[in-house]
Parts: C-alpha cells; structure tokens; sequence
C-alpha cells in the first residue's frame, strides 16, 4: 500500500507564482535556459537550470553550477519569494490544456516505496543524467522538481478532491504564454489530511508517468543520508521526495515521433520494398498524415507522406511491450533497415515530443535528405501493465502534456 505524506512546501508567494513556475529543467537546452532567465529573474530556471548565470564555457556537471543553484534557491527563499508553510499540508494543482484538465494531489512519496516496488518504473535510467540531478539534490538539500505520478484514483478521492476545490479559493491561479492555466489550492485542515493518507494507504501502485531521473535520483540521495545518519528513524523528510500523484484517466499522452537524418545508404525504392513485408503502404499526396489508431504510424520520406499499417501477424499474439508501436518501429524498421540498433546512443536518430507539428517533421527530415515516423501515442493502460509486469518500454516511448511546473513546490530534506 502506498506511503503518501503531507510536507512543508516552500512555494511561491500568490503573486510571484506565474514568474516562478518554469518548465521542467530537461526540456529546455541550456540556450533556451539562459534566454528565458535574461527575461525573468524570478524563473525557477535560475535553480534548475543554474549554469545559465555563469560563464558559457564551464562545464555543466561543474561544481560552480550546484553551487550556485543552492546559490539561486536560498535567495529566492530570503527574498520571500518563497515561503515555506507553517505545517504540512497536502497540495491541489490543476492544468487546464486546450479544455481538458488533469487535478492531482500534491505530496511526497517514500523510498522505500520506490525500492519495494509500489511507486512503479517503465523506463531506464542513464548514470550520466542520474548523477547530475543527485548532485544537484545534495546541493539543494532539496526536491525542487515533482515526479509525475498517476494512479487509479478511488472515487472516495476524486470526491474529496472536488469537495476541496469547491470550499476554498485556489492559492494561485494563472495562464501561461502557452495558454495553459495552473492553479494550486493549499489542504491546511488536519481532518482532511489524515483522510487523504487514509486513502493513499489503500492504493496499491503508484505509477511514475514521467520523472524517472528525477526519482532514481531523490531515492539514492536518500539512502545517502541514510547512512551518513545511522539513527535515522524514518520519518526524516530525506526519506521521502516531491511527487503529483493524478488520476490516471486524466492523464494526455501525445506520440514521441522519430526522424532518422538518412536512409541507411538505401535507394528510396528499394526502401520502401524493405517496408512492405510488414506493413501496408499507402500514398497520402497534398497533406501531412497522422495515425488515427494503434498499429499505424505516418511516414514522410523524400517529399512523399505516406500511412503505414502494421499487418496483423506483426503484434498478434505479442507481449504488451512488442505490442507497442514504438517497439514495432524499432524492430521491424530502425533496425533491421534503417540500421539503428541501439536508439538510445546512436546519433542518426531524433526524438521529438508530440507537440511539434507533422510539418516541422518533414523539414528536419528534408534536411538531411532523411525519414520522419508520426507515432500514435502510447496509452495509459499500456505504461501501468509494463510496469506491473516489471518490464521496460523503449526509449521515448511517451510524450505527457501539459508539463508539470517547477518551483510551485519545494520539498526541503531537513
């Protein structure tokens, strides 16, 4: 059963919150990083993101960039940006994008969940990436980026949610240049408190949506302070780290498309004969194609777009993860055509997130005389049974919009 606890959160104060909240640190370059920092001195950014207030030339991983995020977040902290609340409360936050919204509860998770296997994984995790963000926690002594959970919401739990959201005003409420509104309500009352942990007690998985890094990362600082504190009781906020548990039929995931930069020294003929033993291939002239089921995908190659439906004897019969038409790509195209096979290093090969138009697809595959691949997207349904059978999905297999925002809510390890 889920272990899921209120905490202190230090958070913006309601009128710097739409200036605070900043995009996750990896979905942004450090260019982008440092354009967005120029404009707003208040970004979280400057935390997450920290080597955009030094020189070019140092070295991401430096020890001046977790220097100076500690740097960044104390003073976000003494200048009473950030407030930390009194006592620990459960957090509401909404997204509303293009009219559809996701509400999730604000709290933090516990590690040994994570190693026992009740908060659930479906991705690898690189070393590289993994010790960066475990620097930067150390630094920090801080969660200061949520991990995105879902789960299978009691109704009991929609309800109390709703009652909450009803009875009390939002503690901040904003749209973004992006058009997508965020809004937090603070769960002070230790009556309901105590009825959210109850309910939480009964969920038996908590499943991460996106995060893995970040997770990996909270858990192993964790069991750092752990053995730097051999008295540790359990109950030290070191023990637990930053999470936003939603409903997981809320939940939008859009496709993780592919542009593989050439053709693997293949004509474009004899390409697409190579497609044709396992899927059927039809022209789409004068428009770009999008998927509009499973075992489908759009396919853009030399000034042509094309519909690619996997043929019944490629998935029937599958595991849930050969299922996947990331994994039907990977393996009936990337590799064995496209020679792509490991996807995570091999250089050749582009991954872009579902928020980008088929259009801008074609132009990179244009470039470089390349193919794009339109995914359809992964289902909710597909990530919580891979996880529950303790498998691995491929890389770049899910693509969630809207994206949670950082510093809405920092979980401090003391």
């Amino acid at each position: 059963m889920a272990v899921f606890r209120s905490f202190k959160a230090l958070r913006p104060a309601a009128d710097k919150a739409r200036a605070v909240a900043a995009l996750p640190y990896d979905v942004v370059n450090r260019e982008e990083a440092r354009a967005i920092g120029e404009k707003n001195p208040l970004s979280f950014l400057h935390v997450d993101r920290s080597e955009m207030d030094l020189e070019p030339s140092i070295d991401l991983y430096d020890e001046r960039v977790y220097a100076k995020a500690r740097e960044n977040l104390d003073n976000l902290e003494k200048e009473g940006i950030l407030v930390q609340d009194e006592n620990p409360c459960y957090y509401i936050y909404e997204q509303v994008r293009k009219g559809r919204t996701q509400t999730g509860i604000v709290g933090c998770s516990s590690i040994d969940d994570y190693m026992n296997g009740v908060v659930k994984k479906h991705e690898l995790t690189r070393e590289d990436k993994e010790q960066d963000r475990i620097h930067h926690v150390d630094s920090c002594n801080a969660n200061t980026g949520p991990i995105f959970l879902a789960c299978r919401y009691p109704q009991s739990l929609l309800e109390l949610m709703e009652d909450w959201k009803k009875s009390h005003s939002a503690a901040c409420d904003f749209t973004e240049e992006d058009e997508i509104t965020h809004r937090v309500w603070v769960i002070d009352d230790p009556e309901m408190i105590g009825k959210i942990h109850e309910e939480f007690a009964g969920i038996d998985s908590l499943y991460i949506a996106d995060g893995h890094h970040r997770a990996a990362s909270a858990v192993k600082v964790g069991l750092k302070r752990r053995e730097q504190n051999p008295g540790y009781t359990g109950e030290e906020e070191f023990n637990y780290f930053l999470s936003v548990v939603f409903p997981y039929d809320q939940l939008c995931i859009l496709p993780y498309n592919r542009v593989v930069h050439d053709l693997n020294g293949l004509t474009i003929k004899a390409f697409l004969a190579a497609l044709k033993f396992n899927f059927e291939l039809m022209l789409m002239p004068g428009f770009p194609c999008k998927p509009v089921e499973k075992h489908c995908m759009g396919m853009y190659v030399d000034g042509q777009w094309y519909h690619l439906k996997a043929w019944p004897d490629v998935y029937e019969g599958k595991d849930v993860v050969a299922q996947l038409d990331v994994s039907i790509l990977q393996d009936k195209v990337l590799n064995p055509v496209l020679g792509i096979q490991d996807p995570r290093t091999d250089q050749r090969i582009s991954f872009v997130g579902g928020s980008h138009k088929a259009v801008e697809l074609a132009q990179m595959a244009d470039k470089t005389g390349g193919v794009a691949f339109v995914m359809y997207p992964t289902s909710m349904e597909d990530l919580m049974k891979i996880a529950d059978e303790s498998r691995l999905m491929p890389p770049k297999s899910t693509w969630f919009e809207p994206k949670l925002r950082s510093g809405l809510f920092i979980h401090k390890l003391y």
